[in-house]
């Protein structure tokens, strides 16, 4: 089975989608996917699916919704060609082709979606964000920028982005943006250290825009500005962030982006300064 989260729901058995169009079964089937191989409370289901508000029809409406989708399912299993018993045999159990039942188990209080053999695009994530940032742990920056870059690729929208979402499927839509953003963090630091500075105003332009108290962001963006000899640019973006911050939050910002905004103020002097010299020379 094929899954696909990071984006619009899709979920294959054998290369057919088998995901329903019914929102609250396609709510049901999210947040399986996402346990794809682990048991997932009945009681977790009706939380997502009613928000604390279930009707009193509720696990029975449930089953109803696990019974479409085993349709779903079954219909995705059917045109594969049942296994011929080996010669002289009578077949064993492992011959026999996984049916509905197989894929979406049902187990005392919980269902589980068996994904047997197959992706998940949040686990091949997390497998190359984990490389990436063991790579910038061991200054290998190219290594973790490729890594890094693979696993942002992988996301194509909003984490279940047609899929409306409850209490639970929230809560992770939010945990899986804040990896990309960490993953996207890193993967611009790498940059940064592999001297790709201009390569990254464009993108950092955007970023800082979208993320508009997203310090470490901004940080980045200054950083790439004054190093591509644009320092009054990087002080203009400083000057943004604190007047954002402090409408919007309250806030001044962090010490670190003060000690970024004092270098850069220093540089920027330094540079006028030799410019003077040289004119007065000249």
């Amino acid at each position: 089975m094929d899954i696909d989260v990071l984006g619009a729901l899709a979920v294959r058995e054998g290369g057919v989608p088998i995901a329903p169009t019914a929102p609250k079964q396609r709510q049901m089937l999210a947040l399986l996917a996402l346990n794809a191989d682990r048991a997932v409370p009945v009681t977790d289901l009706v939380e997502e699916l009613w928000e604390g508000r279930p009707p009193r029809s509720a696990r029975t409406t449930l089953q109803t919704y696990v019974l479409h989708l085993r349709d779903h399912i079954a219909r995705a299993l059917a045109p594969r060609a049942v296994p011929a018993p080996a010669p002289g045999g009578n077949g064993t159990p492992d011959d026999a082709p996984r049916g509905a039942k197989d894929v979406l188990v049902t187990l005392p209080g919980a269902y589980l979606l068996a994904a047997g053999a197959g992706s998940s695009d949040v686990r091949t994530f997390e497998r190359l964000a984990g490389e990436g940032y063991r790579a910038m742990d061991a200054a290998s920056y190219a290594d973790a920028s490729a890594r890094l870059t693979e696993a942002l690729r992988l996301w194509n929208g909003p984490a279940f982005a047609d899929v409306q979402r409850g209490t639970l499927l929230a809560r992770e839509a939010k945990r899986l943006e804040e990896s990309r953003l960490c993953a996207l963090d890193q993967r611009i630091e790498a940059d940064l250290h592999l001297g790709r500075h201009r390569e990254l105003l464009a993108e950092l332009t955007v970023l800082t825009s979208r993320y508009r108290t997203h310090e470490n962001l901004h940080a980045q963006f200054m950083t790439a500005l004054a190093r591509s000899g644009r320092r009054s640019e990087a002080l203009h973006v400083y000057r943004q962030l604190r007047t954002t911050l402090v409408r919007e939050l309250g806030l001044e910002p962090s010490p670190r982006l003060q000690r970024l905004l004092h270098s850069v103020q220093a540089s920027a002097a330094e540079t006028s300064d030799e410019a003077l010299l040289a004119a007065g020379t000249g």
